[in-house]
């Protein structure tokens, strides 16, 4: 698997991390707390009264941090206008006193670029710049072209920033969104595949029922019930040679019977499960599959592997046949390996060839078209139903390699 597909979760969170509205918050909370310092620090180096000054800049360092609380309370995405309405006119007021404070007009820029819609924060940002360019003149008697220039450099440069960041964060938001509606859209056809495999394995079930209860019916029951009739005959017989006759019937119908029953049992289960374990059965038929095919195969098998269930052992041997099958049909291969390991978790099974390879994105893809994504999926369908999987890895030249699992606890240990 690609590492970039592992690693994109972390990236994605990361990108979210710095492209989120509390990383422009505490920017803003930041410049804004440092440029009231330097405002009241330069008016300590006057002569002028530092009262009003240090009251001013408290009322508006607590209307600042009081409409962001709020707004933290609230969970809501913008300030309200009441509220910004409120910061201009203290900030208005702060000019009054004091032209230092004309600093915070660059805070002021940010916070309006950011909360306010395009034609609104423009308005409000060219009304800012015009009280920083009157508050000197009303202070000092007096402007010249750098207290003009330097406001409206750093008023565009704010404003550009704050709506730049609000695209990119919009832009971030919509990326999210598409990714959550990207993982719900798998997650639901994840399910739907999981109901899709419970439904039909239900119908098989039934279907299996159905056929058994009428294969039942048809021999057992019947033959059971003409052994009924030939008892009672016999029973009421005055002559023993009719007796006898009723005896040997029911002889052969009991015999008939007995057939049948293993013949249905028989057909519950894998032939060559029958007399041989899941290791036995798997070479004999890689020594047909040799025979038939001339593709040299080979069957290791660890020695630790414990009792498997009969379910498991099914699953194994359908799921080898199976990618036997295809090896003959598809791979033009001249080797083929059956791995079957006991790991620490799974049971697993690898079959490994040296064919032509295949892409098996593209195999599955094109499934209605291609026999060999219709077998892959029923290899997978079936491990599913006893919890486990298949694992494809091929590229066209490569060759393939196949590997089913099992969870373990589907294992027996050796009694």
């Amino acid at each position: 698997m690609d590492s970039s597909a592992l690693n994109w979760p972390l990236a994605a969170k990361q990108h979210r991390m710095f492209a989120s509205p509390t990383v422009l918050r505490s920017g803003q909370h930041l410049v804004t707390a440092i440029l009231l310092v330097i405002a009241l620090l330069r008016e300590l180096t006057t002569d002028e009264a530092v009262w009003p000054v240090a009251i001013c800049a408290m009322v508006f360092a607590f209307w600042y941090a009081a409409g962001f609380i709020g707004m933290a309370k609230t969970r809501a995405q913008r300030l309200p206008f009441w509220w910004l309405a409120g910061l201009l006119g203290i900030w208005a007021a702060m000019l009054w006193v004091s032209p230092e404070f004309m600093w915070l007009a660059f805070s002021l820029w940010l916070l309006l670029g950011h909360q306010l819609p395009f034609f609104p924060s423009i308005l409000w940002s060219v009304v800012v710049f015009a009280l920083t360019i009157v508050a000197p003149y009303l202070h000092q008697g007096q402007t010249n072209i750098a207290a003009i220039a330097g406001p409206m450099v750093g008023g565009i440069f704010a404003w550009g920033i704050s709506r730049g960041y609000l695209m990119l964060e919009r832009d971030a938001q919509l990326r999210q969104n598409l990714v959550d509606s990207l993982i719900r859209t798998q997650d639901e056809m994840a399910a739907m595949q999981e109901e899709l495999a419970r439904s039909q394995h239900e119908a098989g079930v039934a279907a299996e029922r159905t056929r058994l209860a009428r294969e039942i019916h048809d021999t057992i029951a019947q033959q059971l019930s003409s052994i009924g009739l030939h008892a009672k005959a016999g029973l009421a017989a005055q002559d023993l040679l009719k007796s006898g006759e009723s005896l040997e019937r029911i002889d052969e119908l009991s015999g008939e019977a007995l057939v049948d029953l293993r013949r249905i049992i028989a057909a519950l289960a894998p032939a060559e499960l029958d007399t041989q374990a899941l290791s036995s059965a798997l070479e004999r038929i890689l020594k047909k599959f040799e025979q038939d095919t001339g593709i040299h195969a080979r069957l290791t098998v660890d020695t630790t592997l414990p009792v498997l269930e009969p379910s498991v052992q099914i699953a194994l041997l359908r799921t080898g046949q199976s990618a036997l099958a295809n090896v003959q049909r598809h791979s033009s291969a001249k080797n083929v390996v059956v791995n079957l390991s006991a790991a620490a978790n799974e049971l697993r099974m690898d079959i490994v060839d040296d064919g032509v390879g295949f892409n098996p994105a593209v195999t599955m893809r094109d499934a209605p078209n291609q026999e060999g994504g219709y077998g892959l999926k029923a290899m997978a369908a079936r491990l599913r139903q006893l919890g486990g999987g298949l694992d494809v890895e091929s590229s066209p030249g490569e060759g393939t390699a196949l590997c089913a699992h099992l969870p373990l606890l589907l294992v027996k240990e050796n009694s």
